[in-house]
């Protein structure tokens, strides 16, 4: 969302609760000190607003305006049955942009990141910081200037923004060794059940760091120890191997890492910290060897990676719509399998040549899809960590087999409610059998029909509603589209770039 867009948002929304209030613009400009024509301009997004005028501005509304975005609600109406065409670029990760600021609070220099994609979930991250002292300010072309403060302000941190997202758990590695006794708040984002903290708690107990649950919050307390650590994750989870490379990194002696996750969010943070002076072996595998620092202090640019996840969707968008697009900048280290998976099935696409990403790291290929006429797989379909099906990519997966002739079995093991949700796909006329929380058999290929649906509390199934809406003939609704926001940068408005026939309509 650009700078223009944003201050249109927040004109409107002080515009609603105005007439909430029944307030003339006369009245608020009185109320405020300004005048008519002044607050005439905020509203029509003509004005650019201080913190300062936007905590004035909620005082005489009695709303908090920067919240708004949080409480009112997103809808999504769908004219669907319209096929793509075109190429779309994948933005950056969203699950190595939530690592990264979290990373960021083990230097105390500034950290400016790159490309960094506004989505919900980094606002959230963003509002926690901010809270507690760290200064952050969007620069051109969606870079992000992040600056610590000498001392966090642990004790102010905005806790509502903080138990809207699972990332604030992030934060234990990076403040292990810089403070001996904090609380934070217990951990939100998707409902997909009950996603144990416990692995993180019995990594982090080698530094020192004990951890108890509280009626609201997580507190910690650390009586670092010393000397070489050598830790076995019982679960090869991405949070829990970030948390554990961040806690190491400031630890000046030599950590070892076994059954850690190799996926993309966790080698931008092992590349993040390299260029801080980590020293980090075994990148890209399931054993990380560590040397941190005592301390870090300089300034340092880093450019997070594109996200897996987004190329999948729009690679789902188009055998979904049946289109030929191009799916640009996409790492295909962390698709290849899908991709094999999908070819078996009759996907047919073609690769451009390999190029970096902007961290010189990260292998990129351009996915030119191509119309294809689909089969159910032989076997089931799940997911595996890293080198196999994404956990995260499995919706689209499943999203895939509505379109292939004969019987799919999808098998979502690691989460207790997210199978539950293919069952939304029924609302347009999918086949659906659900098996139990985790299985479900999909049978294809699916005549859509539109639907109005309420969107899924949770991040991958909500996109899937979605992209099943843009197949359907007719006009949909996906009503409160929260979840997909926190994880996608204007995905309607790129989608209609594409030739999808999507409006944002704001309640």
């Amino acid at each position: 969302m650009n700078t223009d867009r944003y201050i249109q948002k927040i004109g409107t929304l002080i515009a609603e609760n105005r007439q909430r209030k029944n307030l003339t613009q006369a009245q608020l400009a009185d109320a405020l000190g300004t005048s008519q024509s002044a607050i005439n301009r905020i509203e029509s997004g003509k004005q650019n607003l201080s913190l300062e005028m936007l905590s004035r501005i909620s005082e005489v509304l009695s709303h908090n305006i920067m919240l708004l975005n949080k409480t009112g609600k997103i809808n999504f109406r769908v004219s669907g049955g319209h096929k793509l065409s075109g190429s779309i670029d994948v933005k950056t990760s969203k699950n190595a942009a939530v690592a990264l600021l979290c990373a960021s609070l083990l230097n105390k220099g500034k950290t400016t990141l790159r490309r960094v994609s506004r989505i919900e979930e980094v606002n959230r991250i963003i509002e926690v910081l901010n809270s507690i002292g760290v200064k952050t300010r969007w620069l051109a072309g969606n870079d992000l200037e992040i600056t610590p403060p000498a001392k966090l302000r642990l004790e102010d941190m905005d806790i509502t923004a903080a138990k809207r997202t699972r990332t604030v758990l992030m934060f234990l590695g990076p403040l292990l060794h810089q403070y001996d006794d904090f609380r934070l708040p217990f951990a939100g984002g998707c409902n997909l059940g009950k996603r144990t903290v416990e692995p993180h708690l019995s990594g982090l107990k080698h530094f020192g760091m004990q951890v108890e649950a509280e009626p609201d919050s997580y507190h910690a307390t650390v009586n670092v120890t010393t000397g070489d650590h050598t830790i076995v994750l019982t679960e090869r989870g991405d949070t829990v191997t970030e948390n554990l490379i961040m806690a190491a990194a400031l630890s000046p002696t030599k950590t070892i890492i076994r059954n850690a996750s190799p996926n993309y969010m966790v080698q931008d943070v092992c590349f993040y910290l390299e260029k801080l002076g980590v020293k980090i072996e075994g990148i890209g595998t399931t054993t990380l060897t560590i040397t941190g620092k005592k301390s870090i202090n300089q300034p340092v640019e880093y450019a997070p990676s594109e996200d897996p996840i987004e190329a999948m969707s729009f690679i789902a968008a188009a055998v979904v719509t049946d289109s030929e697009i191009t799916v640009r900048r996409a790492p295909i280290e962390f698709l290849e399998i899908e991709l094999a998976t999908l070819a078996e099935m009759g996907l047919r696409y073609e690769l451009s040549e390999e190029y970096p990403a902007n961290n010189g790291r990260t292998r990129l290929v351009d996915i030119a899809l191509k119309h294809s006429k689909l089969v159910a797989p032989k076997d089931k379909i799940h997911a595996l960590p890293f080198p196999g099906i994404n956990m995260d990519n499995l919706p689209f997966l499943g999203l895939i087999a509505t379109m292939a002739e004969g019987r799919t079995l999808v098998h979502d093991w690691s989460y207790e409610n997210r199978a539950i949700y293919f069952t939304e796909l029924s609302k347009l006329n999918a086949h659906i059998e659900l098996v139990d929380p985790h299985r479900v058999y999909i049978s294809g290929p699916t005549n859509w029909k539109p639907a109005d649906v309420i969107a899924p509390p949770a991040l991958r199934p909500s996109v899937v509603v979605f992209l099943a809406m843009l197949a359907a003939p007719g006009q949909s609704t996906l009503r409160d589209v929260y979840s997909i926001n926190r994880g996608y940068e204007d995905l309607a408005q790129r989608l209609n770039r594409l030739g999808a026939q999507v409006e944002v309509i704001n309640e």
